[in-house]
């Protein structure tokens, strides 16, 4: 029997892992595009985009989890030889991303819930929706293009979704310049170009996607018809709601964890969610790591499981834990010791800077758990366990982390933000180690 090494593992991570990095970070310039030009707008609109786009996080990432569920399907598929059947797996889960922007388009288009979550005037209100009502338009092409993501990321091709996502932020940057503070003719929208921008820029990265389905002959074993060519199929349907309902609950309830955190931050005011918009971008980069890493480990546990090899699915999970902590460590490290450089980059005003800079210290915890407990879900998700890691994510994350952080932001500690910060960080590691024992008697089952 060979002896697989953690430096043989780590070479079969790094290339899986690179391109879901570089396209997950051009993913976040979205977000961070959006912040840095409407930090330079002022306060009022950085407010109202970071409620906007936690709503509009909170509905897409909910939703997009239940999409991806085609990514352990069709990677099992393509583990066992069944290329076509991949492909239908991946036609499936476009008609799930059509069925589910109904009634996720109609939540952005009325964001009222999340307006009286957070508890804005009439001002705050009006640039939430000048923001979350273009963003309806682009869920649709936000979710067929997570039906794409999932399946070529599953079938080993990670460098086409990267070049889908740069093309996107391509496009995003010009137009959020030009709709955000106005060119020639083209007035000034300030809040609302950035989900203009956002919009138009994502329906190009899917067409662009759809070119390379069609041209890009690694995809023709695969036969992939054109969707109005088929039908849903209810079978198939079920069989990616079943695993992706768990799964999309679980990516809800970690990303709600944090989006949550802006609307009640929210309520004290217009400087304290500033501050916080700003650590949450960083934080989420940070994230981008742990996720390349987490998307990797999912998509070769779910080839060894599909090809049936139970010890070699076993052994990459393992490693890719152990490098997961090694790297979080030190990105950690780093961030936490540079933090008032980084922040400056951010914002020039000095309250905004003064709100940022205390939640930047506990990054290194925060991030440390969030890395393991992102890959430990992923594995478990190629073993086709998703229900149990929803629930542990309910008690940490909303539990210790939203209740415990409200207690302490609003209770007799009156901690403000810095409280929200602690109680996530303490969540997350609660995650991470329940989530790890429930790995490890995973992979002691499946032997």
């Amino acid at each position: 029997m060979t002896r697989i090494r953690f430096i043989d593992s780590v070479r079969r991570l790094v290339p899986q892992a690179w391109p879901v990095l570089v396209g997950q970070l051009a993913v976040m310039m979205f977000s961070t595009v959006d912040t840095l030009m409407m930090g330079r707008v002022g306060p009022q609109d950085l407010a109202g985009l970071a409620v906007g786009s936690a709503a509009y996080v909170s509905i897409f990432v909910g939703l997009m989890g239940i999409v991806l569920a085609v990514g352990p399907i069709a990677g099992r598929q393509f583990g066992a030889g069944d290329l076509p059947g991949s492909g239908r797996s991946f036609v499936q889960a476009q008609w799930l991303a059509l069925l589910l922007c109904v009634p996720g388009s109609l939540a952005l288009w009325f964001p009222d819930p999340f307006i009286w979550l957070a508890q804005l005037d009439a001002a705050q209100a009006d640039k939430v929706r000048a923001y979350t009502r273009p963003e309806a338009f682009a869920l649709p092409a936000g979710l067929l293009f997570a039906a794409f993501r999932g399946f070529s990321t599953a079938v080993s091709r990670p460098k086409a979704v990267m070049a889908m996502q740069l093309t996107g932020l391509a496009a995003k940057v010009p137009l959020n310049a030009v709709l955000v503070f106005g060119w020639g003719p083209i007035p000034a929208m300030g809040v609302a170009g950035c989900g203009w921008a956002t919009a138009i820029a994502m329906t190009a990265q899917l067409l662009a996607a759809q070119v390379m389905l069609r041209r890009d002959a690694f995809y023709q074993p695969f036969l992939i018809p054109h969707l109005w060519q088929t039908r849903p199929r209810w079978a198939d349907l079920w069989g990616l709601v079943r695993l992706g309902l768990p799964m999309g609950g679980s990516i809800l309830v970690e990303v709600t964890g944090f989006t949550f955190m802006a609307f009640f931050i929210a309520r004290l005011g217009a400087t304290p969610v500033a501050g916080h918009q700003i650590a949450v971008n960083l934080v989420a980069m940070m994230f981008m790591i742990a996720l390349a890493l987490a998307t990797a480990a999912g998509t070769l546990v779910a080839q060894h499981l599909g090809a049936a090899q139970t010890r070699e699915a076993r052994i990459v999970g393992r490693h890719a834990m152990t490098l997961a902590a090694l790297v979080a460590a030190g990105v950690g490290a780093v961030v936490a010791w540079a933090r008032e450089p980084i922040v400056a980059l951010y914002t020039s005003s000095p309250e905004a800077a003064a709100a940022a800079l205390p939640l930047l210290v506990w990054v290194w915890f925060f991030h440390l758990g969030d890395a393991l407990q992102t890959v430990a879900a992923y594995v478990l998700r190629a073993y086709q366990v998703a229900t149990l890691p929803m629930v542990i994510y309910v008690v940490a994350l909303w539990g210790l982390g939203i209740g415990g952080g409200y207690v302490l932001a609003f209770g007799n500690t009156a901690a403000g933000a810095v409280g929200f910060w602690q109680a996530a960080t303490a969540g997350l590691l609660m995650a991470a180690l329940l989530l790890g024992l429930l790995l490890r008697r995973v992979f002691d089952e499946n032997r």
